[in-house]
């Protein structure tokens, strides 16, 4: 039976709960899979570190310009068949990877692999139409924590396949954990409520996109500022117009692909803001952690561990991000989502100061990412409720994709932003920076997690002065 309307419960036989779980984690581990591969990438199809780290790259680019245009598209009538058609190119793409003749084409199948990651926001979308309204919190939730600690999972796994069996092995998984994700799709997200209609500005969609390309490019490269810093500026300010025509259009569009009057609310707005800050000093801790682990011993620091044990210390990171995403809903009874907003961040920022300070021991590193994981499972989890209290269920899908390309950039910045810091601290002719780089980049991390807990606090009494003169 396929539910006729929004928040009805869908029927038993049509496990739509882990499907919607499973469908997310899973893009979020293929997404990742790219990460620990680069180096035997590179090896197999002899090619430069450079262009290996495309397999990376490229998903994530392409993620991000999918993410809205799938977002608006999971707003309208046929949101099932996009879903469908959207795991059928990941299967497409994984397949690619597994039997590729060249490197060309394993780019080619990680770029079509990049398309799922905008797949997370229209399940949120049909959790909120098709299940009851005491249940779609929660899962919407865990939703938002898998699409961020899935990326836990991948990197060990990838790792412990590639040691054991080679590099399509690691692929493989990938290709049938995604042909899995299609099954559970086919068999269990139902239609749309009726009455829905979504048009895609195709306008808007390619400077949306043109804009988000040029300006995530930018952002990842980050020995285009070391190197070329006027070339990059130049790109900045070319994503920059992008961006601002699409705006415009946007404005004046009868059928904009995000509607930005959402934005005008201070509690979206706010939680977009909390969003990109927090996501700068997450993802700066992650990428600090797990290339610090892997530096030699010759550096004078760091434990030069293998690319599966390396993994191991993202397991803390998924296991307490699930905790801390689980211990949302009980606390959202009696905390607003502001209050968690500003709870993930106080444990995301106490890590990085752990980090700064201590990590001559290899425990370390796992206490920091359990810390890290817990703090992104509140804050990940408690994103959606500030954002969803404001926002109708038919632009749930909309408001979550934009609110996911936030996020990409906040990723984005933070990688490029302890990048160019260990850059910065590297000596001429070294290969690894000085050991106190990692410390400099910790604190800027904690500087801008300062930043997000202050910007949630205050988004909390912003939100409490409108309920008050509401009342």
């Amino acid at each position: 039976m396929t539910p006729s309307g929004g928040n009805a419960p869908v029927a038993a036989a049509r496990p739509l709960v882990p499907a919607l779980l499973f469908i997310a984690l899973v893009v979020a581990v293929v997404g990742s899979l790219g990460t620990p591969l680069i180096t035997t990438v590179s090896d197999e199809f002899d090619v430069s570190l450079a262009a290996a780290q495309w397999t990376l790259t490229a998903p994530l680019l392409v993620g991000a310009v999918a993410t809205p245009v799938l977002g608006r598209l999971g707003t309208g009538p046929r949101r099932r068949q996009v879903v469908l058609a959207t795991l059928a190119v990941v299967v497409a793409g994984s397949l690619l990877t597994v039997v590729p003749p060249s490197f060309g084409w394993l780019l080619a199948g990680r770029v079509a692999q990049g398309t799922g990651l905008g797949l997370t926001a229209l399940m949120m979308g049909v959790a909120r139409d098709h299940l009851p309204t005491g249940r779609s919190g929660p899962v919407i939730a865990l939703l938002s924590v898998a699409s961020t600690v899935g990326i836990g999972v991948g990197y060990p796994l990838a790792g412990l396949l590639t040691d054991l069996s080679g590099l399509r092995a690691a692929y493989g998984v990938g290709l049938l954990v995604t042909v899995l994700a299609l099954a559970a799709a086919w068999r269990a997200v139902p239609q749309p409520p009726s009455g829905r209609s979504a048009t895609v500005d195709l306008p808007g969609a390619a400077l949306l996109g043109a804009g988000l390309l040029v300006l995530l490019l930018v952002i990842s490269q980050s020995s285009l500022w070391t190197e070329r810093p006027g070339a990059a500026t130049c790109l900045l300010a070319v994503s920059a117009a992008l961006l601002t025509a699409w705006v415009r259009r946007e404005r004046r569009s009868v059928a904009p692909l995000v509607d930005l009057t959402l934005l005008r609310h201070p509690a979206v707005a706010g939680a977009n803001a909390v969003m990109l800050l927090g996501g700068v000093g997450m993802y700066l801790l992650l990428t600090l952690v797990t290339r610090y682990v892997q530096t030699p011993d010759s550096a004078g620091y760091g434990f030069g561990v293998g690319v599966f044990v390396a993994g191991l210390v993202l397991v803390p990171f998924s296991v307490l991000g699930f905790v801390g995403g689980r211990l949302v809903p009980p606390l959202r009874e009696r905390l607003h989502a502001t209050a968690l907003l500003a709870a993930g961040g106080t444990v995301v920022l106490a890590a990085l100061t752990l980090f700064a300070l201590a990590r001559d021991q290899l425990w370390l590193s796992f206490t920091v990412m359990g810390m890290l994981g817990l703090g992104v499972g509140l804050f990940s989890a408690a994103m959606p409720a500030a954002i969803l209290a404001v926002t109708p269920a038919s632009e749930t899908s909309s408001a979550m994709s934009f609110n996911q390309v936030v996020r990409s950039v906040g990723f984005s910045i933070g990688s490029a932003l302890g990048g160019l810091t260990l850059a910065a601290r590297t000596p001429t002719g070294a290969r690894f920076p000085a050991e106190g780089g990692y410390g400099t980049a910790s604190w800027l991390g904690a500087g801008m997690m300062l930043c997000t807990v202050v910007a949630a606090v205050l988004l909390g009494r912003a939100a409490r002065s409108g309920a008050q003169r509401k009342a």
